[in-house]
């Protein structure tokens, strides 16, 4: 048996769920109208009793209860309360319309047709003098009037032709012809909701749904059904309930046994079969046989409902002309209202009240209370042309109020509207759900109206207001683009806040004087007190075009006003906002006298050679950034540093992004799509000052705050770039290196300094100073890039960064040059800004109000703003150098350098790439200074070249050595040593040297005689040595290293059929160089510190480079199971010599010409001291002779012997037969 049951939980029961719920099981009457009678015959694939398909048969008495359950009451029927919805459900207006119908034989006169009324389907309706406004209904319109906001002609009318069977048209033209048969106009009349009176139609229609029997109507089967009959309707059906109870007091366990009591299905002869379940499962069948859970209340609960909607800010712009004409679609539950349309604005102010009378909600008020339902603010772009475009979506959740005892008022409060995942603006919105009483006495008095039904948001709600004095500094329009393929020449500024707006003069010429010839704009607007609620100001600039055109051609919006808000009796800021400002921008034709101090007699205190080679800029940034190994002696001889920032200038604290005299603005202009951003058309320099005004128009106005503003024609600049150095670039090349280079852009000038590139490397250092010419504000922007050079390829960019060189030269902080630390007039820190100290303190002193600085005769005190500063209180203590300038003007700095200006800085600006932006590409060191040209020449730049290596040599003369360990044994036995000594300098290692070899050493002494002369290339200043070398054999250019300067010399025995063997090392740090001994007995391991020894002795070392010359001897030693062992000593002579030294006094290598400087005489070696495959004769005499002498003279005196007994032996036989044979002869 199949059962669609419904689970019903009573709203009022507080039970458990499971024991308040109930079961009632469905089914559906089906019945066909055929011959003009309803009745079962004409079922076509229907079940005379069915589910909510009508494809499942359902038969009443097969229905049983599953255990647990019984029934509860008889079939009943129950219709659909879904139906019982009219038209008008939800709308506090509505236009009843009926249809007048005329008719005519083709070419005849016009008649009442036969149904004279209908509906806009064409079944008949009342005339419109039967039609009565239903109640809590009353009429707005006096009488019916015909509709002509349709495709009709002047009198509303449209014509059709009827094709039989059909006996209405099926179309409508508005144009009459001669063969239309039927015409029709529609009467409309419009009525709205009476407030005063509470009337529920859906319990009326459930009255006149019953009277009908419960019957539902389609046209056909499968139809949409509705509860009123029509004509054309050919099918309907009703729907029976039973009740169904758990008969026990465990309901959950009856809910559960529903489940398998679901799965069977009766045929008409009353036979059980099995249903297949992938047929007929729970799933399938549209959901027929799914349980549905639904919800009874005991009683409907009726709420008022009124949102105060005041604001929208920062919405998209959907329009072509950089803006939209928002409105907002309001909903809640069924209900929903539009507020009125903006135009031309992205930040909307309705200022309405949204209300929702009688609004039907079933449940309790408790949980209405604790979790009402949410108020759905949709905003839309009102379009003349086609669909209102959606901008975006926001909600929010009412206060709700059961009582009148609860008096609280709701908060506006910014709510973000969403378009999907992206943000695109805030709407001001707050909103409040009343339990009305039946008299509708509890209700709040309703607001009062700015237009008819348009209701403001009442007192109390909206935010309190105050007079308020914006400031509006209008400095003028950069980088404006085209609009509609035409360049911008005559703009205007427009500003707009809180309903006012005010506008500035035109710019005649943007390209020549893109600067506001007035630069002060001044409005009084009523602005809220809490910053929560301040309205956003808008800037809008306006292009005037011929012909009277004024398009739009950017806008930009500021939320936050918070920044711009200022105390105007506060007095002038701690440093004037003009002092730099005007200094830097004063007209042309000023005249400036800077006078300069005779330097002559420095000339005879310049830098000695020494100190030039180690004191430079270098020294001086080194020493700041902490690198003291690089800087040498440049903070002990007194010298200033330099503020070195790890960030941008402009994000720097202290110095409020260099933005304190005018900001910039984005301007943005354009239809923003979903995934894209609005581009940006410009750029507006300006800055604005709120403040309050008395509501008294007695009280005299406060003074206005932008006064004294600089000059604002353009100015001639000096410009000069410094690139320091760059730190973590991006790696561009295969190897991941680049080979970085600088290119610089100012207006139409470009530098692309590709010859001077650096290879292979991440962390270049440039090193380079770039000097243009600019006129500001026209030419602001400097862009520095950092490329990769490629050979054979395009190069490509590693990263930009872009400076306003604008806010620079306009800023109170004095960006523009920074302040050293002292004023020297020579050396490598020589004051280079036009104006001197004293004449930039006589400046502060008179912005600030201050009386002129008062100096002393000896320039050693000063009396300023009031108190007196000597040149003792900041340079007690201090060195001081031959490079200082006079007493006063160093005072006058150290007094300037309290004023909160710039100092002297090297910032650090990150690389940006237009793929990635937001993803640094690395970091440049770099500072900019700006001198314009109207107060006279600036000093002379830094030279930040970077330091180049100067070729120095380093001679080492061998002389000899001794107890050299003897490594081998020759044949006889002895032990020896073919005795050589190799050197180099590391980092140049295909530049190794050696001696040539003293043969058979049998003491370990060695005697040479011989030159090494090793070049290298030499920083002073860093004591560092610079290798320039391939990494590749394919490598195209050479990557430069930085090691210390070192000797190594080896100490090797030559082997001719074998491998050398090495014998010991000795290595020497020529900064650090170990002092030798003076002979060869006091030389010995001690005179190097054991590095692996707990408590290492300190060397007696000295520097080579300062002492120019060692001679002596130094031992070289041997790792041997992990200890030391002396392997030899060696007798050398240490030169360092420069370029220039060591062609006054040249020396070739080894003993080659030219042999001078010393000159090396070839060594006294013992005679044995020979190889003895070259020399047999020596080696028979020092080698053979010596060691087996008496061996050969006992073998030469055996031989003679052997010999004599030999001949005896031989001769014997021969004598004595003779004497036998003839004993007389």
């Amino acid at each position: 048996m199949h059962m669609s049951p419904g689970l019903t939980a009573p709203a009022s029961s507080s039970l458990s769920p499971f024991k308040a719920q109930n079961v009632y099981l469905r089914q559906y009457e089906n019945q066909a109208l055929m011959f003009g009678k309803w009745g079962t015959s004409g079922l076509v694939g229907r079940h005379k009793f069915s589910d909510v398909t009508g494809k499942i048969k359902l038969k009443r008495e097969f229905f049983l209860p599953p255990k647990g359950w019984e029934w509860e009451g008889d079939w009943i029927v129950d219709p659909e309360r879904s139906l019982l919805t009219e038209a008008d459900a939800g709308h506090t207006e509505f236009t009843d319309e009926v249809y007048q119908n005329e008719s005519r034989y083709p070419g005849g006169e016009w008649k009442p047709a036969e149904d004279t009324y209908t509906d806009a389907n064409g079944d008949k309706a009342a005339s419109p003098g039967e039609l009565t406004c239903p109640p809590g209904w009353e009429w707005e319109d006096d009488a019916w009037v015909y509709d002509i906001n349709r495709a009709v002609d002047e009198k509303g009318w449209e014509y059709g032709i009827t094709i039989p069977p059909d006996n209405k048209p099926k179309s409508w033209v508005a144009a009459e012809k001669m063969y239309h048969t039927h015409r029709r106009r529609r009467l409309v009349r419009k009525r709205k909701k009476d407030l005063t009176q509470s009337a529920s139609s859906t319990a009326r229609a459930m009255e006149e749904y019953e009277d009908r029997e419960g019957w539902e109507y389609a046209s056909l089967i499968g139809w949409k059904f509705h509860w009123k009959q029509r004509s054309s309707d050919t099918f309907r059906r009703r729907r029976w309930r039973r009740k169904m109870a758990p008969s026990e007091t465990h309901g959950a366990a009856a809910i559960f046994k529903l489940e398998g009591a679901l799965g069977a299905d009766m045929t008409e002869d009353g036979d059980e079969k099995s249903v297949d379940k992938q047929k007929y499962s729970a799933t399938t069948v549209f959901g027929a046989n799914t349980p549905i859970v639904s919800c009874n209340f005991d009683r409907v609960y009726i709420y008022h409902l009124r949102c105060y909607i005041y604001q929208a800010r920062n919405l998209m712009a959907l329009d072509k002309d950089s803006f939209s004409d928002p409105y907002a679609h309001v909903s809640f539950l069924h209900r929903s209202k539009t507020t009125e349309i903006i135009h031309s604005t992205l930040n909307p102010t309705w200022d309405q009240t949204i209300i929702f009378d009688e609004i039907e909600i079933y449940g309790e008020p408790q949980t209405v209370l604790q979790n009402p339902p949410k108020v759905i603010i949709e905003l839309f772009d009102n379009d003349q042309v086609g669909k209102d475009e959606f901008l975006g979506r926001s909600m929010c959740s009412p206060l709700v109020k059961l009582n009148s005892e609860r008096d609280v008022t709701p908060k506006l409060l910014w709510h973000p509207v969403m378009n999907g995942d992206k943000a695109c603006g805030d709407v001001l919105v707050t909103a409040e759900l009343i339990l009305r009483q039946k008299d509708g006495s509890n209700l709040p008095i309703l607001p009062s109206q700015r237009a008819p039904n348009l209701y403001m948001v009442p007192q109390g709600i909206r935010p309190v207001v105050q007079l308020t004095a914006i400031e509006i500094l209008a400095w003028g329009l950069r980088n404006m683009k085209n609009y509609q393929m035409a360049s911008i020449t005559s703009p205007s500024l427009v500003v707009e806040c809180g309903g006012e707006r005010v506008e500035s003069v035109v710019i005649k010429n943007l390209k020549k004087t893109p600067n506001f010839p007035s630069s002060v704009l001044f409005m009084k607007v009523f602005l809220p007190k809490e910053e929560l609620y301040m309205p956003p100001l808008v800037i809008k600039v306006i292009d005037h075009r011929q012909f009277g055109r004024k398009p739009v051609i950017g806008q930009c919006t500021i939320d936050r006003l918070d920044r711009f808000r200022c105390d105007p009796y506060s007095g002038k800021e701690d440093l004037v906002p003009q002092l730099k400002a005007s200094l830097l921008s004063a007209p042309p034709c000023r005249d400036v006298v800077i006078e300069i101090e005779d330097t002559k007699p420095l000339l005879a205190s310049k830098l000695t050679e020494k100190e030039e080679e180690i004191v430079d800029w270098w020294s001086k940034f080194y020493a700041s950034t902490g690198e003291h190994e690089k800087c040498g002696q440049y903070v002990q001889k007194g010298y200033s540093k330099l503020k070195v920032y790890d960030c941008e200038l402009e994000d720097v604290t202290e110095f409020e992004g260099l933005t304190d005299f005018s900001d910039t603005f984005k301007l943005y202009r354009g239809k923003s799509d979903e995934n894209e951003d609005p581009s940006v058309v410009g750029e507006f320099k300006g800055s604005f000052r709120i403040y309050p005004l008395s509501d008294d128009p007695s009280v005299p106005a406060p003074p206005r705050q932008f006064r004294e503003l600089p000059d604002s024609v353009p100015q001639e600049c000096t410009v000069r770039i410094y690139i320091v150095r760059g730190l973590e670039l991006q790696p561009q090349d295969n190897n991941g290196l680049c080979d970085p280079y600088i290119k610089i852009t100012l207006g139409k000038k470009v530098i692309e300094d590709r010859d001077h590139y650096i290879p292979n490397t991440l962390n270049p250092v440039f090193g380079r100073m770039y000097e243009l010419c600019c006129y500001l504000p026209q030419e602001k922007d400097l862009k520095i890039s950092v490329y990769d050079y490629d050979t054979f390829t395009r190069d490509e960019k590693v990263g930009e960064t872009i400076i306003d060189l604008e806010n620079r030269f306009l800023s109170r902080f004095g960006s523009h040059c920074g302040i050293p630390e002292q004023y020297c007039v020579s050396g490598v820190n020589t004051w280079r800004d036009q104006l001197r100290p004293t004449q930039l303190l006589q400046n502060v002193a008179r912005y600030k109000g201050f009386p002129p600085p008062i100096l002393s005769e000896d320039g050693s005190r000063i009396r300023y703003g009031g108190r007196d500063y000597s040149l003792d209180e900041f340079e007690a203590n201090k060195i001081l150098h031959q490079h200082l300038g006079a007493p006063d003007e160093r005072l006058a700095l150290h007094i300037l350098r309290t004023q909160g200006l710039v100092p002297e800085h090297v910032e650090t600006r990150t690389l940006h790439s237009t793929f990635q932006p937001n993803i640094s590409q690395g970091k440049l060191q770099m500072w900019v200074d700006v001198f314009p040209k109207s107060l006279g020449p600036p000093g002379p730049p830094f030279n930040i070249t970077p330091r180049k290596a100067k070729k120095y040599y380093l001679r080492v003369i061998i002389w000899n050595t001794k107890d050299v360990l003897l490594d081998e044994k020759s044949i006889t036995g002895e032990e020896m040593s073919d005795i050589y000594v190799k050197g180099w300098i590391p980092g140049n290692e295909e530049n190794k040297q050696k001696t040539d070899v003293h043969y058979r050493s049998l003491d370990g002494e060695g005697n040479f005689n011989w030159r090494f002369v090793f070049p290298f290339d030499y920083l002073p200043a860093e004591q560092l040595c610079i290798v320039a070398k391939k990494e590749h054999f394919w490598s195209i250019d050479q990557t430069e290293f930085r090691v210390p300067p070192r000797l190594i010399i080896q100490i090797w025995d030559n082997d001719k059929f074998s491998l050398d063997d090495y014998l010991g090392f000795l290595e020497l740090d020529l900064h650090r160089t170990i002092i030798p001994a003076k002979s060869s007995e006091k030389c010995s391991l001690d005179m190097i510190p054991d590095l692996k020894a707990m408590n290492p002795l300190k060397a007696k070392t000295a520097s080579l480079f300062e002492q120019k010359s060692m001679k002596g001897w130094w031992p070289c030693y041997a790792d041997k199971d992990g200890s030391r062992v002396m392997a030899g000593k060696v007798e050398m002579t240490l030169e360092i010599l420069n370029e220039k030294e060591a062609d006054e006094r040249p020396a070739g290598k080894g003993r080659d010409e030219p042999n001078m400087n010393p000159k090396l005489d070839p060594p006294n070696r013992p005679e044995t001291s020979f190889l003895w495959f070259t020399n047999p004769c020596k080696t028979m005499k020092f080698i053979v002779w010596r060691r087996f002498k008496w061996v050969i003279i006992g073998l030469l005196i055996l031989l003679i012997l052997l010999l004599f007994v030999a001949v005896l032996l031989y001769s014997l036989p021969n004598y004595l037969s003779m004497k036998i044979v003839r004993p007389n002869a």
